[in-house]
């Protein structure tokens, strides 16, 4: 229904996480310092939140906070958790909305939230209360649950190699193709 215009959440989490000089991979990090600072200290705007379609953009946020790095080089490094919450409640309020924005217009009375990005403790928590509030019921697995797509993607590519498929140098990359179950 909708998809990424540019940098998915991931892809943001990440290379604001390398701009903050946090390390990489960036999400578990940033979600762990923004419950430390106040989302409200150094505000994001929401991309996207005007729209009434599901897709989503993610590069402005993440420039955003370049700039903020940028016009506050003496600070910044003490702003920190405010910067990492800032940047998480705005990629969060976009998350939230578009979802239940999505399952309503659906008439979907159930919605999951899974993958890495279903780790996030304030996408869990904004999900959580606005779906409540629209009537919608949330299923989200376990902290333990919530492995990274990419690794999903790598253990079916590991069972399609083992059964003797290979890939061509001109295939095309098509994140829809049709799952085939005898691999496992």
């Amino acid at each position: 229904m909708g998809q990424t215009r540019d940098d998915a959440a991931g892809e943001a989490y990440d290379k604001v996480a390398k701009m903050l000089g946090l390390g990489y991979p960036g999400g578990m990090v940033i979600d762990r310092l923004a419950a430390q600072g106040d989302p409200d200290k150094v505000f994001f705007t929401r991309p996207f939140l005007d729209k009434d379609q599901y897709d989503f953009s993610f590069s402005g946020i993440k420039s955003a906070v370049s700039r903020y790095i940028q016009t506050h080089p003496e600070t910044y490094r003490d702003d920190q958790a405010h910067i990492a919450a800032g940047f998480q409640a705005a990629v969060v309020d976009v998350l939230s909305y578009k979802i239940i924005h999505a399952a309503r217009e659906k008439g979907c009375g159930h919605l999951a939230v899974v993958g890495g990005v279903a780790a996030n403790r304030g996408l869990r928590e904004a999900v959580t209360r606005d779906a409540a509030k629209a009537g919608i019921t949330v299923h989200i697995p376990s902290l333990d649950l919530c492995g990274d797509n990419a690794a999903m993607v790598a253990a079916v590519g590991y069972h399609r190699l083992k059964a003797g498929e290979r890939s061509g140098m001109d295939d095309d990359v098509y994140s829809r193709v049709k799952f085939r179950p005898n691999y496992f």
